[in-house]
């Protein structure tokens, strides 16, 4: 008998799937791209581990939805090999360069657009640091797929053509960005072919790179393309285009940044122990809101009714409300991570929930924390913000190694390094210009991310990995996948195509950080049955088009411990597809 599904609570009847979900025996992956995707599955097949073919397909999101996914971004990566049993988190997230002084934008109030929002590049750090440790392959290896993609192009799609065409304005602030994603002034047309030439120059350096120092010593290859990346010619063009044009980053700065590899962040979800990063990101507010889920009652409240709805829309403000108030780099401030997350404190914030009435704004944090937070008026905002995104790849190998990624940085609010065709992590949109905030500037600090892989994992050793796209969406859809296939035993493909809601009722992560007290969006066919009856509770009702983007785009790949079945799903929300064996 699989141990997935599980579940015992009440569900609707289920719709058709758009998509199969889809099997394999020896090993299964799904992705954010489809072109990524079957990358992965090609290392897969050539004998690589989970490792390799997840941090393959993650140097190909950085071609294939470059638009979302920076080279040089972030990469936050989970790994859980299934000989040690553990979950380790490699956190793939740079720090603000020296030069940054706290408080810097307090006079404005705003972090600004451009190279005064960068910090320090983590993705290829992040991805040599997985290989180095977890992975058997070369970097030639896992980026062949990558540099092909960037060099001889790839039919243009339309999500991608739209992203482009949406911020095409400010794209065009910069000569650099405007080449790449508006030939002749427009973005590329579904269907062209998209060529990032000088990406796919920067792959081959750091491939040649490594072919030149090897010399038969993997480990040695890999350091050699570290070298080259941040000691050496790239690192040099970076810096050199800074200098130049009022940028923060210098040589020390990129040669000194590491990757930082920890133990993840779990608590139990019944027979589930839930891995997430540290607090350095918003994982551990999925743990919370998992904390506060009473598993009988929400069960029994049936799923996507109305007192569901309403009961987890509030948890995640309460999550929300802590989040904004104590996370932040535990290297420069005093997250109380075990107490968010335990049961005690659960049933304290579980009990300000109202099952008639709905919170009219973000609660205000837990007042016995002792932390220090941000207790400001937060000023509502008249409009949601410009859209920040991502991607996300999920592998499980025939050994039953998991793999978690979600890497990010977008290429419209900073300007590509000209002749590399790389825009360098503009993650400080993340951070606040009040230096009081926990997630204030400083040197060395980082912002606080929003993308965030999970990973579960059982004591049979079964293992599901998971995550999203989606800014602030990505853990609400977390949540009630989680939730539609833990309670109400649903598959993994129609968990991630069920009808979605997310709260706004909190600030945005990113700048300008808007804030839309009570805001409730809720998609078509799902609005059409409880809207009113949310709306009556207090909730600010919008509805969402059905299957939209903004709702995130959940992959899940995962592995059953008794029988060995390999499943996948793969959001139809995005061009996000599973490949399995």
């Amino acid at each position: 008998m699989d141990r997935f599904p599980g579940g015992f609570g009440r569900v609707t009847a289920t719709p058709a799937l758009s998509r199969p979900q889809i099997e394999g025996r020896r090993h299964i992956v799904s992705c954010g791209n489809f072109l990524a995707a079957r990358v992965a599955d090609a290392i897969l097949a050539a004998g690589g581990n989970a490792v390799d073919a997840g941090v393959a397909a993650g140097i190909a999101l950085g071609v294939v939805e470059s638009e979302m996914v920076g080279f040089a971004g972030v990469a936050p990566i989970m790994v859980r090999m299934a000989a040690a049993g553990d979950v380790i988190t490699i956190a793939g997230l740079g720090w603000w360069p020296k030069l940054a002084t706290e408080g810097m934008y307090a006079d404005t109030g705003a972090i600004p657009d451009g190279l005064g929002r960068t910090v320090v590049p983590a993705a290829p750090d992040a991805w040599l640091t997985a290989l180095e440790n977890y992975g058997t392959m070369s970097f030639a290896e896992v980026a062949a797929g990558a540099e092909d993609l960037a060099t001889n192009g790839f039919a243009m799609y339309p999500f991608m053509s739209e992203i482009i065409g949406m911020f095409a304005a400010d794209h065009a602030r910069w000569e650099s960005n405007a080449a790449i994603y508006l030939p002749g002034g427009k973005p590329p047309e579904p269907g062209s072919l998209f060529v990032q030439s000088d990406l796919g120059a920067t792959i081959r350096y750091l491939i040649d790179q490594e072919k030149a120092h090897a010399k038969g010593d993997r480990r040695r290859g890999l350091q050699a393309v570290r070298d080259a990346f941040y000691r050496g010619d790239i690192a040099r063009t970076i810096v050199a285009y800074h200098e130049g044009n009022g940028g923060l980053l210098r040589m020390d700065d990129l040669a000194g940044y590491r990757s930082e590899i920890e133990r993840a962040v779990s608590r139990k979800f019944g027979n589930a122990d839930v891995h997430t990063c540290a607090p350095w990101c918003q994982g551990p507010a999925l743990l919370q809101m998992l904390a506060m889920v009473d598993r009988n009652a929400v069960a029994a409240m049936g799923h996507n009714s109305a007192d569901y709805v309403h009961h987890l829309a509030e948890i995640i403000k309460l999550a929300f409300a802590d989040r904004h108030a104590f996370f932040g780099d535990p290297r420069f401030v005093d997250v109380p991570v075990e107490r968010l997350i335990s049961d005690a404190y659960a049933t304290e914030r579980r009990q300000m929930i109202d099952r008639a009435r709905a919170a009219p704004e973000m609660p205000a944090p837990g007042p016995a924390l002792g932390a220090a937070s941000e207790r400001s008026v937060l000023e509502p905002s008249a409009a949601a913000g410009r859209s920040l995104d991502t991607s996300y790849v999920a592998v499980v190998d025939q050994w039953g190694n998991a793999f978690s990624a979600t890497p990010s940085d977008i290429s419209n609010d900073t300007p590509v390094i000209p002749g590399l065709g790389i825009a360098v992590s503009s993650r400080g949109s993340q951070s606040w210009a009040s230096a009081s905030h926990p997630c204030s500037i400083a040197p060395g600090k980082r912002p606080r991310l929003t993308p965030s892989p999970a990973l579960v994992s059982y004591a049979d050793g079964s293992v599901m990995a998971f995550g999203t796209p989606g800014g602030d969406v990505q853990l609400q859809s977390l949540l009630q996948v989680f939730l539609a296939i833990e309670l109400f035993g649903m598959e993994p493909q129609a968990a991630v195509e069920a009808p979605r809601f997310a709260s706004y009722s909190f600030p945005d992560s990113f700048e300008p950080h808007n804030y839309l007290p009570g805001r409730l969006a809720i998609e078509k066919r799902l609005a059409d049955r409880v809207g009113d009856d949310l709306a009556v509770r207090g909730h600010d009702v919008q509805t969402w088009p059905d299957y939209p983007w903004r709702a995130g785009a959940v992959c899940i790949a995962r592995r059953d411990g008794k029988s060995g079945r390999l499943t996948a799903a793969a959001d139809p929300r995005r061009p996000a597809y599973a490949i399995g064996w």
